[in-house]
């Protein structure tokens, strides 16, 4: 998939992960805020997951964003309460244009 400027309609927030010492020898991860961007989002598969609480979905999605510095598979992007784990972070053509995000959004 390519896209143009015009495909980007989806206003995401991108979030990077915060940790802080909980006190007790564990961490307590929070995330902060580091940019809105508009991007296009578009599913690519989708499968069911057996986990110990249960049964849970999980869809892969492209999400493609303007360049932009620092973006890391660490981070995430949230629309509303919807939340893409983002999983690898590609520069489409190495020319500095597009981001291509591969992401996983977990379906409860």
């Amino acid at each position: 998939m390519s896209v143009t400027i015009g495909d980007m309609r989806h206003r995401l927030q991108l979030e990077a992960p915060l940790t802080s010492a909980d006190g007790g020898g564990g961490v307590t991860r929070t995330w902060s805020l580091v940019a809105e961007v508009w991007a296009a989002l578009q599913p690519v598969s989708g499968n069911e997951v057996s986990e110990a609480d249960g049964v849970s979905g999980r869809v892969s999605h492209e999400i493609w964003i303007r360049y932009r510095t620092g973006v890391l598979p660490e981070m995430r992007f949230r629309l509303g309460t919807r939340v893409f784990e983002i999983r690898s972070v590609i520069d489409t053509g190495e020319r500095h244009r597009f981001l291509r995000c591969l992401a996983e959004e977990r379906i409860a």
